[in-house]
């Protein structure tokens, strides 16, 4: 077995040089990175301890400290797990047919999922309103076939905000899944059938443990991107659905508390990137987008 450094001595001279004049092309990446994402987060983090003066961790005491703010936060998790769970249930199957049909219906299937990024957010969510209110399209459907006496409440609900955010994430929880699902050998199927598997056992038992880094990866990406969702839950969820995001944005434009509303974000970046950083143990971004990302 060769070493790191065997490697690197056998490597020519003039492919070292061509890769170190190519490095050189990461060096406006990031202080990009660093002056638009970096030092914003650092000006945040500086602000919720010294705003108002001499603040400290006031305001971080007083987040923890009501039980409504720990309630919100709590909720906050809670939706984004409901969330990652609906796209799960409809991103999985959809992935895989997307696996199995032949390359054209593949390629519609795909267009169908990257579709929605056609089109605003925004746009998106008061479609929904329009969809899920007492007068809208889908009460109005069910009234007319006599199916329901009056009008149901699909809207200021956390179901209407689930639907919302299952629409808008779903893309994110689809695309992960498929690619590792087309990377995966039909022969291993095959395999399993000619030692006895039925079809359900061999996609429960070989396809289903193949596809998870998949599984795991958009699960990830759902969850952490619900985390901080805000117009969804705004415009379609009531008082009891409310999300720390809705709270950092009243405490900056309505009170112009910096210092609390900054403290909530950083709260919430602070777990986030907890959550990143744990999932990077269970989750090898090699299995997900293949062995380029080795090279």
């Amino acid at each position: 077995m060769t070493t790191a450094g065997e490697t690197r001595r056998r490597t020519p001279p003039s492919l070292a040089g061509k890769r170190d004049r190519w490095s050189w092309l990461v060096i406006p990446a990031t202080v990009f990175l660093a002056a638009f994402f970096l030092v914003p987060l650092v000006a945040m983090v500086i602000r919720s301890v010294t705003d108002p003066v001499d603040a400290g961790i006031s305001n971080y005491e007083r987040f923890f400290s009501q039980e409504a703010y720990a309630r919100v936060l709590v909720n906050t998790f809670w939706i984004a797990v409901l969330s990652t769970a609906a796209c799960l249930a409809i991103g999985y199957p959809f992935a895989y047919l997307m696996s199995i049909v032949p390359g054209r219906w593949s390629g519609l299937l795909l267009i169908a999922v990257l579709l929605p990024f056609w089109s605003s957010l925004l746009v998106r969510t008061f479609a929904w309103q329009v969809l899920l209110r007492d007068t809208g399209v889908i009460n109005r459907f069910l009234l007319d076939l006599g199916l329901i006496d009056e009008p149901l409440t699909l809207i200021r609900t956390t179901g209407g905000v689930i639907v919302g955010m299952s629409h808008i994430l779903l893309p994110f929880m689809v695309l992960p899944i498929y690619a590792v699902m087309r990377r995966i050998d039909p022969e291993f199927g095959r395999a399993a059938a000619n030692l006895g598997a039925s079809p359900f056992a061999a996609f429960i038992r070989v396809f289903v443990p193949l596809s998870l880094p998949g599984v795991l990866a958009g699960c990830l990406l759902v969850f952490v991107l619900a985390l901080g969702f805000y117009i969804t839950p705004a415009l379609l969820g009531g008082l009891g659905d409310q999300m720390i995001s809705q709270l950092i944005v009243q405490q900056i434009q309505q009170r112009l508390d910096w210092g609390f509303g900054t403290a909530m974000s950083v709260v919430l970046v602070g777990i986030t990137l907890a959550i990143l950083f744990i999932s990077s143990r269970a989750i090898r971004l090699q299995d997900v987008f293949g062995s380029a990302v080795e090279d």
